[in-house]
């Protein structure tokens, strides 16, 4: 009997690389070694690469700004195994901080308002990506990375619980880079108090935010149209995400 694929894919060089697959829907469950999230590629050398290109990555989308990948360029883009692409998902959007209210929370919200394109972008990107595992990360693969994998799951038809469970397991596996972001927020001149709250992944802050895709878009499905994916497109998603092989 063949065995199930690990969830956390264990790459020397990076902290939370993860498997969508594996998830119950109303149909049966998500496949696995189709959709992989995760966070900064920058540490990864060739070995690293090829461990990724070994589980069957064939296109990588690199959420980060600009002057991220400017100060730690993505390996990928001049490896020539894969296809890559840069799309900055928040762009200049950035966290507003008002007391009393989950800064993240107003963050999801905000770039499912005001990213439109550029969400349309990647989830257009993975539809339309040739065979083998898309693989979609920002810096920690949590934020930019967890919006993408809500979209993806609840058009899967994963329950808010797991998709809840999927985005909560990222404080977990980037608590031992947490140090080394501060660090680099340091360097720019963040306010470190201020900062930190940025790192977490809390689960309320996620369920709150399907409540709010719920509330004004009626459903992911609902709000990948309203965005611009046509049928066809949602299709594609739909079959990577649960098709058969």
């Amino acid at each position: 009997m063949q065995s199930q694929p690990t969830r956390h894919l264990k790459v020397t060089g990076t902290y939370n690389v993860r498997d969508l697959g594996g998830y119950v829907t109303a149909t049966g469950e998500t496949r696995w070694r189709r959709l992989l999230r995760a966070d900064g590629l920058h540490r990864l050398d060739e070995q690293g690469m090829a461990t990724l290109v070994g589980e069957g990555v064939t296109t990588v989308i690199d959420l980060r700004h600009a002057d991220e990948l400017a100060r730690q360029p993505n390996p990928f883009g001049q490896n020539p195994a894969v296809r890559y692409h840069h799309v900055s998902l928040f762009d200049e959007l950035a966290p507003t901080r008002k007391p009393g209210c989950d800064v993240l929370l107003e963050l999801y919200k905000r770039a499912l308002a005001e990213r439109q394109e550029a969400i349309a972008t990647v989830l257009t990107t993975i539809a339309e990506a040739p065979d083998g595992v898309v693989l979609f990360h920002c810096t920690a693969g949590k934020d930019r990375t967890g919006i993408v994998a809500l979209l993806l799951l609840a058009l899967a038809g994963v329950e808010t619980a797991l998709i809840v469970e999927d985005y909560a397991e990222t404080g977990t596996m980037i608590a031992p880079m947490v140090e080394e972001i501060i660090a680099h927020a340091a360097e720019r001149g963040a306010d470190i108090e201020t900062f930190r709250p940025l790192l977490a992944a809390e689960p309320e802050t996620m369920v709150a935010t399907i409540a709010h895709l719920s509330e004004h878009y009626g459903s992911a499905r609902h709000y990948l149209k309203t965005i611009g994916l046509s049928d066809a497109t949602l299709a594609r998603l739909h079959d990577r995400l649960v098709g058969e092989a």
